[in-house]
């Protein structure tokens, strides 16, 4: 329960005072008119005591009387109806409003720390999410209670219209003041017609009202004198007169009114009467104009309350008197009231009218004689008079129950037996209207209860009570029996000292028995309130809020607010606080607060309310709340709050139906209209719906895609259809860092930065983009509705803010004034500043239900500068479900914005960085408008989207300047160089148009008859190709240097398909600069890629093996051919095409070679088999023979140059130095590893040199070792493929490469078995560095080339001579180029079982080993002689050969295994 400003013994003893009447004549009310006041009003500050009084109780002891009040009224007062009560409690609520201003009232109850005062309208609101910081330093006490004053309000005006009843005296008049002027010519008659007509108001049964006491009512004579305009004299003279008469205790002379008017008018005086008066005087005659002001004031604008919702109901209070219109003081009579004199023109109350001062004839002495006054009215005469006639009453009351109340007994007992049996409250109900005469002594106890009671006395008075309790309940007479256990309680908890407990149980029959039995609500209510105080005080915060939330009820919907308000304080003022039934009775008093018009303090309990529910996943309840503070905020016109309180409804997800939802918007759009047209010049206030995820907006600087034209395919560039991959941005900053280098010989600038065409939440957004002058750049804007209610916006764009700079200044650019469009798109003219930005407007974007959509939107920029992206602006509106647009809902379409607000990256750096929470800039919607850039456009045509592996295919490419700058430095990367050429110097022989060429070769070819291999020899740095490396970046060479704005250029391209099958995405990146440097931009690059299908051809395998022939005699350029070295070439070549592509069959035309050093000499298969066709799955194996290039007279230049070799198997040579052949065989990729589709950096050539460092002496010997079996030829295969597609037959062409390294390995073609095995086991340590590399056995072996030359067949007379002797030639050949010591041993004989079974035995004679030191390639030959001892076939292959070089100690034997027995045939003749 709220803490209240009283302590429960003040409230409840000033909830019961003494009533003091008052009778003025006319002059008396005159000198009190003076000051704007009226006699009792005149009294009514100084009322409270402020010094203790005593009086003696009926045994003679003393009783202390502490801080007692008097309530003193006139005589005349009406009583309210029940109807001006209702008003009177409806104002009184209506006018205490908690103060704005002061810091707000702070309730910590649990984890919660409760906001109870008007803050809380903010406190709940989504976007005061600080509202903690606010708050003031909370109590030191463990509970800090909130106040309401309101509730205290109502509780003293409640209290104060009690109406007077016959069951109890309280309230009764126990003195009357006569007060007369001393002005009055005979004062002492006046006196006596006061006194005449107070006995004639209390004793003639005329009026029902007042009510009074006891019938010997206290008189007091009050003598009023005027200091300003009497005689003061004879004032003394009269009220000596008067104590004589009345006696001294009976009479008083009262001075006031000693201002006089030569006073200071600026002294300021205090005035104690303005805060008795501001409040509702329910006690004044003129009441009825007094509530008509202030509810006209407080009610109909303030509270929003109209004024005949309250009279209109009917009021539950019913009492018990009957209305009667007599009561004195009406005009009729001729009393002179002095309440009635009064003309009501009271100060604040009439609208307009100045604030009226009081007591204006008064000073501070005059206000101690009142204050006096009242000290010897209360001590010397009304204290008095109370406690003699508690004596009295007690006297009477012991000498009548003497007799009575034992006769009264006897003859219960004696008719009816004793004790009357407890009936319930249901049975009691005939009972409620039991009436006592005046003089019953039952009434007489509850007099002198009563009278104890009013002066403190409450250990007698709790006696009384109890007693005619017992009396009253024994006679049934329920009223009075409720009355006497209330005020038993009452009593019982006032005693000093706590000698009882509080018996809450007297508090409960007593409520029951006032709403059940008897029906009175008032009375019930009255000891609720005084209860639900008591058990507060004890901390008995529960039965407390039990006992309130019982008094609620469905007739007064005032009164159960207040109520529920007060035990949903008492709920978090438990040891435990219960925050949600605190919440949740909040909201019951909320609505009942509604219901009674009081719109201020329902928004209060809903605003209370939400602090608790809001956060806690409670939507539904959530939404109710919001939706009342919404209401009650627009009611109030605060449309802010509204709006705030609709908005949080809408941008949660909501759990409501669809119709609830679409109510909540009308309702939002409807408040939200209201607010945004009275400030039509201000920004747009931001709009909760559609919700934008911010960080998910896209920027694209550029134009939009073009679309396929025939034959024509644009390049594919960025768009923002295409989702982000990393790999591929990596994959592109690669390539533009790689064209960048080479366009800047060789280095990377530092400034350089990769180039973003869109940017995103995955993109590097640090710096400023750069877009171009008159270039669009579209935004992407991510909507999501929330709701299941359809949305329209309509007249989409984007706000902007523009500063216009010139970069072509020195200075880096001018500052001009910063334009924005937000004005003109907030009257719905985004299109206003088009001359500066061109803003694009869509005429209606939908939002379905809980779909999330995207906008682009587009500005196009004609002016250098700064452009800085604001967010969006749009109508809100929604559809009918019908789809159609009426005026209705046109009405309600709203113009709001939304910013695009996007936080930045964390930083993640420094130290502090790590230690706190920091967020980096993005800027991808703050461009930065360059001057103006060239643009190009590519297009391709005849682009295939299929190849066979290695096919050839001519497509053509075109490219165009769009912009109105000139374009130079165009280059292109591709991440497949090996993929494309543009072909060589040479290559300007081929047709010149995609028509002319539709039908032509690719190659240039040539019509030769099938010879001896035509040689051509070719420079690498004709085909762009330098040292090792691949071209990585190719320039296009622009004629003039250039191209103009609006030009184009078209030129051809070769296309080669990937060795490897499957699909294959290549990337072309083509880098352009402008003819003037911009300072800003340095290149543009546009983007490609390209997606083919590669599918099976061909496999082709080479084998190389060494030829054993020496030098004969034949030809001398065959000779000097064979001279030089010469071997075999063996290529097998198998069709592995399943026919998925339409290909019918394989025609190999012409096998080529490529090499340094060597050359196909010519083809040394069988002459009918020279074209070889190879149908699906065959395959044919061709042989060639091999020579060294002659170089003997090269010089330095021809040693870099490449030797091709042609060998055509048909009559059509193809030139395959020239392009496309040679392109791609310059541009092919390492065989050995197989590139996975990433950037090369450079090393296209195989290079065959060791890799690994080793000491220099073990280097030369493995680089001499390893020439001897190395071999560098390459092999092109050329085909051609008949294909069958649209029943039309084509022919593709297509090459494919082999590169030989090694004697006696086999090298192929990148075939499909080897595509199968990519996959590699996951490898958790490093692999071992290899160890140095020395020469192999099977390398040193290939040193010494031997050949032995004898006859085939030898006659030999063996019985003439028994030894037969053929003279043998063992040849030997240096195949290194360094010095090679040699030895032959002949004394090797061969030992197997199975050789001698075969060749018999034989032996060498003469010199059986050899040493021999051969120059480089030398040639070398041995005589030796053989001995045989009878005919058969020999194996003259027997000598060991041992070869090293000469600075070597290792001696290796040559390898005879490879070669063919050397048989010889001994006959007999």
């Amino acid at each position: 329960m709220a803490q209240c400003a009283q302590s429960v013994q003040e409230f409840i003893q000033d909830s019961f005072v003494p009533m003091v009447a008052v009778l003025c004549s006319e002059d008396a009310e005159r000198v009190t008119r003076k000051n704007n006041l009226s006699f009792p009003e005149l009294l009514r500050p100084f009322c409270r005591l402020t010094s203790e009084g005593h009086l003696r109780d009926p045994n003679n002891q003393v009783v202390l009387v502490k801080g007692l009040r008097v309530s003193v009224t006139g005589v005349n007062t009406r009583p309210p109806n029940s109807g001006e009560v209702r008003k009177l409690l409806s104002q009184a609520v209506s006018a205490c409003q908690p103060p704005e201003g002061l810091p707000a009232n702070v309730i910590t109850a649990g984890d919660y720390d409760l906001n109870i005062s008007d803050r809380s309208v903010k406190a709940s609101v989504p976007w005061y999410s600080d509202w903690k910081e606010t708050l003031t330093q909370l109590s030191s006490s463990k509970y800090y209670t909130a106040t309401t004053p309101w509730f205290e309000a109502y509780r003293e005006n409640f209290l104060q219209s009690m109406p007077a009843s016959e069951h109890e005296f309280l309230n009764h008049y126990l003195a009357c003041m006569l007060v007369v002027s001393s002005r009055e010519a005979v004062p002492t008659e006046q006196f006596l017609k006061l006194s005449q007509e107070q006995h004639r108001i209390q004793h003639s049964g005329e009026y029902t009202h007042p009510k009074w006491f006891i019938p010997n009512t206290l008189k007091y004579y009050v003598l009023l004198h005027d200091i300003s305009d009497g005689d003061e004299q004879r004032a003394d003279s009269v009220y000596e007169d008067m104590k004589q008469r009345y006696g001294t205790q009976g009479c008083y002379l009262l001075k006031i009114n000693s201002r006089t008017a030569a006073a200071g008018p600026d002294e300021q005086m205090p005035d104690p009467w303005s805060q008795y008066l501001q409040k509702t005087n329910i006690h004044s005659p003129y009441e009825e104009t007094v509530l008509n002001n202030v509810e006209n004031n407080v009610s109909s604008e303030v509270d929003g309350l109209d004024p005949s919702d309250v009279v209109s109901e009917i009021h539950p209070l019913k009492l018990e008197q009957s209305p009667d219109p007599g009561y004195p003081g009406n005009p009729s009579e001729a009393v002179n009231s002095g309440d009635m004199a009064r003309t009501p023109k009271q100060g604040g109350l009439t609208p307009g009218a100045a604030p009226t001062t009081h007591g204006a004839s008064l000073t501070l002495n005059d206000h101690d004689r009142i204050r006096q006054f009242i000290q010897e009215f209360t001590f010397r005469g009304l204290l008095p008079h109370i406690e003699k006639n508690i004596r009295q009453l007690n006297d009477q009351l012991v000498s009548r129950k003497g007799l009575s109340r034992s006769l009264f007994s006897a003859t219960k007992k004696w008719f009816g037996g004793g004790k009357v049996p407890e009936k319930s409250i249901a049975e009691l109900k005939n009972t409620a209207g039991l009436l006592y005469p005046p003089e019953a002594p039952e009434l007489q106890i509850r007099k002198m209860a009563d009278l104890c009671f009013l002066v403190q006395h409450y250990e007698l008075a709790y006696s009384c009570y109890h007693t005619a309790k017992k009396d009253f309940l024994s006679d049934q007479a329920m009223l009075y029996a409720a009355g006497a256990l209330e005020m038993a309680a009452v009593s019982a908890f006032l005693q000093s000292g706590a000698p009882r407990p509080y018996p809450a149980h007297y508090m409960e029959t007593a409520i029951q028995t006032y709403r059940d039995v008897c029906k009175n609500m008032v009375l019930a209510e009255r000891c609720a309130l005084l209860s639900a105080e008591v058990l507060k005080s004890q901390a008995k915060y529960s039965e407390a809020a039990t006992l309130l939330i019982k008094m609620t009820s469905e007739d007064s919907d005032l009164r159960s607010a207040l109520l529920l308000e007060q035990a949903a304080h008492c709920f978090i003022n438990m040891r435990s606080p219960m925050v949600r039934k605190f919440a949740f009775h909040m909201i019951l008093s909320g609505h009942r607060y509604s219901k009674a018009g009081q719109k201020r303090h329902a928004l209060r309990c809903y605003c209370q309310a939400m602090q608790v529910y809001k956060g806690k996943g409670w939507t539904l309840a959530e939404d109710h709340i919001n939706f009342t503070i919404g209401r009650q905020s627009f009611t109030l016109r605060q449309p802010e709050n509204a709006v705030a309180a609709f908005r949080h409804i809408l941008i949660n997800d909501s759990k409501q139906t669809a119709t609830q939802q679409s109510a909540f918007l009308r309702e939002y759009l409807y408040v939200y209209k209201s607010l945004s047209q009275p400030s039509n010049e201000g920004a747009l206030p931001q709009l909760p719906l559609p919700c934008i995820h911010s960080a998910q907006t896209r920027v694209f600087f550029g134009h939009e895609p073009r679309l396929a034209e025939g034959e024509k395919q644009a390049a594919t560039h960025v768009w923002l259809d295409q989702e982000f991959d990393r790999e591929q941005a990596q994959l592109w900053a690669e390539l533009e860092e790689q064209v960048v280098a080479v366009a800047n010989r060789g280095s990377v600038p530092i400034s350089f930065q990769p180039t973003q065409y869109c940017l995103s939440s995955h993109t590097d957004n640090l710096r400023y983009p750069l877009a171009v002058v008159k270039e669009p750049m579209f935004v992407e804007v991510v909507f999501r509705n929330p709701l299941k209610v359809l949305l329209v916006l309509s007249e989409l764009s984007l706000l902007w803010k523009f500063t216009s700079k010139d970069f072509s200044g020195p200075q880096g650019g001018t500052n001009v004034e910063t334009i924005t469009n937000e004005k003109e798109a907030a009257v719905g003219k985004a299109t206003a500043l088009n001359d500066i930005i061109s803003t694009e407007v869509i005429p209606e974007f939908i939002v379905g239900p809980e779909e999330t959509k995207v906008a682009r939107l587009k500005l196009l920029p004609h002016k250098t500068g700064e452009l800085h992206v604001l967010g969006v602006v749009y109508n809100l509106g929604t559809s009918e479900e019908d789809n159609s647009i009426s005026e209705d809902s046109q009405l309600m379409r709203v113009r709001g914005q939304q910013n695009l607000e996007i936080q930045g990256p964390r930083l993640n750096v420094t130290k502090e960085e790590k230690t706190s929470v920091k967020h980096g800039p993005d800027r991808r919607l703050d461009p930065i408008i360059t001057p103006p850039m060239p643009l190009l456009e590519v297009f391709f045509i005849n682009f295939p989207t299929g190849l066979l592996c290695g096919e050839i295919r001519k497509a053509w490419v075109e490219f165009v300047n769009v912009s109105a700058v000139s374009l130079a430095g165009l280059r292109v990367a591709s991440t497949h160089p090996e993929f494309f050429t543009f072909g060589s110097a040479a290559s300007d022989l081929t047709p010149v148009t995609p028509t002319a060429a539709e039908h032509c070769s690719a190659y240039k070819t040539m019509a030769t008859p099938p010879s001896v291999a035509a040689v051509t020899m070719v420079s690498p740095a004709a085909f762009g190709v330098t040292g090792d490396d691949r071209p990585a970046v190719v320039e296009i060479p622009l004629s003039g240097g250039g191209l103009g704005p609006g030009e184009a250029l078209q030129i051809p391209l070769w296309l080669r398909g990937p060795d490897r099958e499957g699909v294959h995405e290549i990337s072309f990146l083509f880098y352009y600069e402008g003819m003037e440097k911009n300072a800003k931009l340095s290149h543009r690059v546009l983007r490609h890629k390209v997606v083919i299908c590669a599918s099976r051809s061909l496999s082709v395998k080479a084998t190389a093996c060494r030829s054993n022939t020496l030098p004969s005699r034949g030809r001398a350029e065959e000779r000097e051919d064979e001279r030089s070295g010469s071997m075999l070439v063996f290529v097998d070549v198998e069709n592995i095409n399943t026919s998925e592509a339409g290909v019918r069959e394989f025609h190999i035309v012409q096998v080529s070679s490529s090499s340094r050093q060597w050359r196909l000499h010519k083809c040394i298969n069988p002459a009918g088999d020279k074209d070889s066709k190879l149908a699906s799955r065959e395959r044919g194996k061709l042989c060639f023979r091999a020579t060294r290039c002659r170089t003997q007279e090269a010089t330095s230049d021809v040693l870099e140059k490449y030797t091709f070799a042609d060998l055509n198997l048909g009559n059509e040579q193809i030139v395959s130095s020239t392009t496309p052949c040679a392109d791609f065989f310059f541009r092919r990729g390492p065989p050995s590893e197989p590139r996975k589709g990433g950037v090369s950096t450079g090393g296209g050539l195989m290079r065959r040199q060791s890799l690994t460092p080793a000491s220099s002496i073990d280097d030369s010997m493995t680089t001499v070792v390893r020439k001897c079996s190395e071999v560098e030829l390459d092999i092109i295969v050329l085909w051609k493929a008949y294909v069958v597609e649209d029943n039309k037959q084509l022919i593709l062409e297509g090459q494919l490469h082999v590169a030989l390294q090694t004697i006696g390995k086999e090298a192929c073609s990148l075939s499909q078995k080897e595509e199968a095995q990519e996959m590699v086991l996951l490898k958790f340590k490093p692999d071992l560095p290899p160890p140095v590399s020395r020469p192999s056995l099977e390398q040193l072996s290939h040193l010494i080339k031997t050949c032995l030359h004898y006859p085939e067949s030898y006659d030999h007379p063996f019985p003439q001579k028994s030894l037969c002797l053929v003279p043998v030639t063992l040849t030997l050949s240096n195949c290194s180029l360094a010095q090679v010591d040699v030895i032959i041993d002949l004394r090797h004989k061969t030992t197997s079982p199975e050789s001698l079974e075969v060749h018999g035995s034989f032996t060498w004679l003469g010199q059986t080993q050899y040493k021999l030191q051969l120059r480089p390639q030398e040639v070398h030959r041995l005589c030796l002689r053989a001995c045989f001892f009878q005919a058969g076939v020999y194996n003259l292959g027997t000598p060991r050969v041992f070869a090293k070089l000469a600075q070597s100690g290792t001696m290796c034997e040559t390898s005879q295994q490879s070669a063919m027995p050397a048989l010889i045939i001994i006959n007999s003749v």
